[in-house]
């Protein structure tokens, strides 16, 4: 397909995992493709690669301020930069929630704020937030990481309903447990990682863990102008964990 073809899109986190899986799609699909990351270098080849640090917002306005120099427009927007959290609502101390929400929430306000002025100008404009099942579902450990997906959720509603009328299309992914280096390095702490990693293909309907590639395939749909009605929407790619009710195998 090449329904992005002459389109520019732009993936925060895009140089490794979901990220990276989104940036490829998009490259496949005909869009030219910037990736911002902290560490660019790993960005996929015939990206724009972007040193770009979410939690400061002079240094997302200079990354997009280069990806519009280079490209002269910018149609797409995929917040996926974030970070993982563990623990109950006593586990962590005030700054680690500081930080985690800064990167986790105000990063997609910071990089959507910046980009917006040239969404505005874009015959196919559109948002696309990374959020998570945890969003929808509450999970044993992820007090933190929680309240920041829900947030984004209601982020991702709110922004729809605000910029519609200015031909901007905002929507967001929800992702089960994905196969991410993040949730490797959780398995590798683990004290039986063989165990934890059984435990977490269990949980989700399907039987094992989503891919970056499934996650990615939503991400592009969702920013196709072919989806030119989908906006203030949420698609779970969780192997039915938000959704199903399955019996307990006998």
């Amino acid at each position: 397909m090449s329904d992005f073809k002459g389109l520019v899109a732009l993936v925060t986190g895009g140089a490794s995992g979901i990220g990276d899986s989104i940036a490829r799609h998009f490259q496949a699909r005909g869009a030219q493709v910037a990736v911002l990351d902290l560490d660019p270098s790993e960005a996929a080849e015939g990206t724009l690669g972007v040193k770009c640090d979410v939690s400061d917002d002079a240094s997302v306005r200079a990354a997009i301020a280069a990806v519009t120099v280079k490209f002269g427009r910018l149609d797409i927007v995929v917040n996926n930069a974030g970070i993982g959290a563990q623990g109950t609502v006593e586990d962590n101390e005030d700054d680690e929630w500081h930080r985690v929400w800064d990167i986790n929430v105000l990063g997609m306000v910071r990089v959507s704020r910046a980009a917006l002025p040239f969404l505005r100008k874009s015959p196919s404009a559109a948002i696309v937030n990374t959020c998570s099942i945890a969003a929808t579902a509450g999970l044993p450990q992820r007090a933190l990481y929680s309240a920041t997906k829900g947030a984004v959720l209601s982020l991702t509603q709110a922004m729809a309903a605000d910029h519609i009328r200015e031909g901007i299309r905002v929507n967001c992914v929800n992702p089960g447990t994905a196969d991410t280096p993040w949730v490797g390095r959780l398995l590798d702490s683990a004290p039986d990682p063989a165990a934890e990693r059984a435990a977490l293909n269990a949980r989700q309907p399907h039987g094992r863990l989503v891919s970056s590639d499934e996650v990615a395939g939503a991400v592009v749909y969702l920013a196709s102008p072919l989806s030119g009605s989908t906006t203030g929407t949420a698609i779970a790619v969780d192997g039915g964990m938000q959704a199903l009710r399955l019996r307990p195998v006998s």
